[in-house]
């Protein structure tokens, strides 16, 4: 992170940056940043600089726009570019984004430049908006939160489910025995569905109704099929469009199964790689990071609900 005191090489990266792409109608006006422009902003709430031998290579600033913060100005010195400079500004930008609580990050740009679109799309970004060539483009950042007990984890699954709509696709990873299933349960406390919530391992998936008119949750353990196809055609009694469905061991398995996706791995113990025991739900502490794909989760309350849900 840097401040007003390099504002002289990220200006000078900007102007080389936005000035060896195409003349725009109507033109960035970036190319006409001044060294005392890019250091009131940087004052403000500071930038990334990357430097190599070669001097200052890469340059962004910083902006918070409500609950989302802005990358501005994202820069590449021409004699640099595709050595995945922009990549690493804007990986460290989300994370000094996240580490000051915002929940997601926001860039503008050009239709009339389709590969700048594409690097955000590699990158995660969905367009939330479009005025004339102008595109918004955002990305939730992933939030991870420690419980420390079986009963945290649960009570991480029921505030999620204060945000889940019909239609939405959770899919759960971790080692055996993290506590995939233990989250769920949390999940079909907070829907107020039927029945328990237990490993659909042997049946590969049960369908709770819910007993307040909301949705219905779908629970799979995809372990033992082979793709999405195989998800396609189980027999459930209800339209996926209209539950919340939860995949356990869903990675690389059930992404197809819609547009957008809360992704969640679990991680028990602190620090400790080796797996659990199966059946071994004991209270020593889960990460989960939960990780949302999609335009769905542009401006829902995720990050706020969970990181205050164990407080």
């Amino acid at each position: 992170m840097v401040g007003a005191e390099a504002a002289e090489d990220v200006v000078a990266v900007v102007r080389a940056g936005f000035g060896s792409r195409e003349v725009l109608d109507p033109p960035s006006t970036a190319p006409s940043e001044s060294a005392d422009s890019i250091a009131d902003a940087l004052a403000e709430h500071g930038g990334v600089l990357a430097k190599s031998e070669l001097g200052p290579v890469g340059a962004l600033v910083l902006e918070p726009v409500g609950e989302l913060m802005a990358l501005r100005r994202v820069s590449v010195h021409p004699d640099s570019q595709g050595r995945g400079v922009a990549r690493a500004l804007v990986r460290h930008a989300e994370r000094v984004a996240a580490e000051r609580g915002f929940a997601a990050t926001r860039v503008l740009a050009r239709s009339e430049l389709p590969r700048t679109v594409r690097f955000w799309q590699r990158l995660g970004y969905v367009e939330t908006d479009r005025d004339g060539p102008m595109l918004t483009l955002a990305k939730v950042l992933p939030v991870e939160v420690e419980a420390r007990t079986a009963d945290e984890a649960r009570d991480l699954g029921a505030r999620l489910a204060a945000v889940l709509h019909p239609g939405d696709l959770v899919i759960l990873n971790g080692d055996l025995g993290a506590g995939k299933t233990t989250f769920t349960q949390g999940i079909g406390t907070g829907l107020r569905v039927r029945g328990d919530v237990t490993s659909p391992t042997f049946v590969i998936a049960r369908v709770h109704p819910s007993t307040d008119g909301g949705p219905a949750l779908v629970h799979v353990d995809a372990y033992r099929l082979g793709g999405v196809a195989e998800l396609d055609d189980l027999d459930l009694d209800t339209s996926l469009d209209d539950a919340v469905t939860v995949v356990e061991w869903g990675e690389g398995v059930a992404e197809g199964l819609a547009e957008t996706r809360l992704e969640v791995r679990i991680r028990r113990g602190k620090g400790d790689a080796s797996p659990a025991r199966p059946g071994d739900d004991a209270d020593d502490p889960r990460t989960l990071r939960f990780t949302p794909v999609g335009a769905r989760w542009v401006g829902a309350p995720l990050r706020r609900l969970l990181t205050a849900a164990l407080t």
